[in-house]
This record gives structure tokens, sequence and C-alpha cells, in this order.
């Protein structure tokens, strides 16, 4: 696989990522009973951009790891897929 690809894979996981990342620790309005005026009390309290994105840059770099562990170190493609279901399952 060449470099170009695998920035191209850690992209997309990142993105996929982010959206999976965003709602953890966001505190809305209403948590802090200070909702501001003419906004919804679900709306988050504080920005937490740089958290998300920290956060999503490790876990998408475990997955992209965790990917080319398999590819490279094990030596599995996406060839070999077929062949990791049992056969009785197949059906």
């Amino acid at each position: 696989m060449s470099w170009i690809s695998f920035v191209a894979i850690y992209f997309v996981v990142w993105w996929l990522t982010l959206f999976a990342v965003l709602p953890f620790g966001v505190r809305t309005q209403d948590d802090d009973n200070a909702v501001t005026l003419g906004t919804p009390a679900s709306a988050p309290r504080g920005p937490h951009m740089l958290r998300a994105i920290i956060g999503t840059t490790l876990v998408a770099s475990i997955i992209v790891g965790g990917f080319y562990w398999l590819t490279h170190g094990l030596g599995y493609s996406f060839d070999d897929i077929p062949l990791m279901v049992p056969q009785n399952l197949a059906r």
C-alpha cells in the first residue's frame, strides 16, 4: 500500500471517528441551568472542539494502526475476508 492510500484511509477513518467522538463529554446549557435567551436548552454550554479533535486523532490513530498491523504485520488483505468466515456459516 502506498503512503497516499494510507493517508486517504486515515482521512476517512478520522472523519468517521469525529462524528462518533463529538457527543462525549458535552454539557448542555440545561445541565448548568444557564440557558442563553434565544437558544435551545439542549445547546452545548461552550466549545469543546479541541478536546474532540485530540480524542478523534487518538482513536483514529489506534484504528488505522490496527489496520496497518493486520495488513503489513500479519499479511491480511481485503481478499482474505471471505476466507475468514467458517464454511458452515457462509451458506
